[in-house]
């Protein structure tokens, strides 16, 4: 375990042996830290935190602290980070509450860059990334390969569906569907992320089905609970789509914020 002399480790936090430590980090009791982990220096994790292998934290990062809720009585919540993360300078990432399901979560392979806020109770999923000053209050969801610009904000309990995409600056405070491209302040939406989606791997004919369902639900005049109706009828007959296009349905039918159109 390479260990600086000036890091301070509680006893009780459990370490792979090979998690490096860097100079005058600072890690609590509840601490456990999968294989290959890299903590850099000045690098605070406490609360009930799990993290998972071959994470890279850099310098300053505050992960597991209390959560930013004046209704936090000092329950135990929870803190789980995945593998594979990446977790740049400044990075503040709170533990959940016991008004949600107590744990704040992060997964596998995200890009995670500097000032990034997780509040309480967020969950993101896989493959995302986050530019700097990204801004999560409590509560939020986040889907698998989202992007979010620098300094977009995202208002408590929204939902941010799969494969979208938020420009720098945006005010998210409402529902973001799966494949959507979003930007400003407030935030509008701007079509489908097209260009994302044929970077991982969705054919021609899957993009067009998608932006044609984009189109029914956020160009179209129809009702929403009409248009939320054709994308199921679109999905029945599109044999490389019909998939994703359920899934877009699926995320509106159970939208409480809102859906961003």
């Amino acid at each position: 375990m390479a260990i600086h002399p000036t890091a301070v480790i509680d006893p009780k936090a459990e370490l792979d042996s090979s998690v490096e430590v860097g100079p005058y980090s600072v890690i609590g009791p509840n601490v456990r830290i999968g294989a290959r982990t890299r903590i850099a220096s000045h690098v605070v994790i406490e609360g009930h935190t799990t993290i998972g292998e071959d994470n890279n934290i850099f310098q300053f990062a505050s992960l597991g602290g209390m959560p930013q809720d004046m209704k936090f009585a000092g329950e135990t919540t929870y803190l789980e980070i995945g593998d594979r993360n990446t977790i740049r300078e400044y990075c503040t990432f709170n533990v959940g509450t016991v008004q949600d399901e107590g744990v704040t979560r992060l997964g596998n392979d995200n890009w995670i860059m500097a000032y990034v806020h997780l509040a309480h109770d967020v969950k993101v999923g896989d493959h995302t990334i986050f530019a700097n000053n990204a801004q999560l209050a409590g509560h939020v969801h986040i889907g698998d390969w989202v992007i979010l610009g620098g300094f977009t904000m995202v208002h408590q309990f929204c939902r941010i569906g799969a494969h979208a995409m938020t420009g720098a600056g945006s005010r998210v405070t409402q529902d973001i569907s799966p494949f959507v491209l979003v930007s400003g302040m407030p935030a509008a939406t701007y079509g489908i992320n097209s260009v994302g989606l044929n970077r991982r791997g969705f054919t021609a004919s899957q993009i067009s089905d998608i932006k044609r369902a984009y189109k029914t639900v956020f160009r179209s005049d129809l009702p929403l609970e009409e248009a939320k109706a054709k994308l199921l009828e679109d999905a029945k007959v599109s044999e490389e789509a019909g998939e994703y296009l359920r899934q877009m349905h699926e995320f509106i039918d159970k939208s409480e914020r809102g859906l961003l159109r």
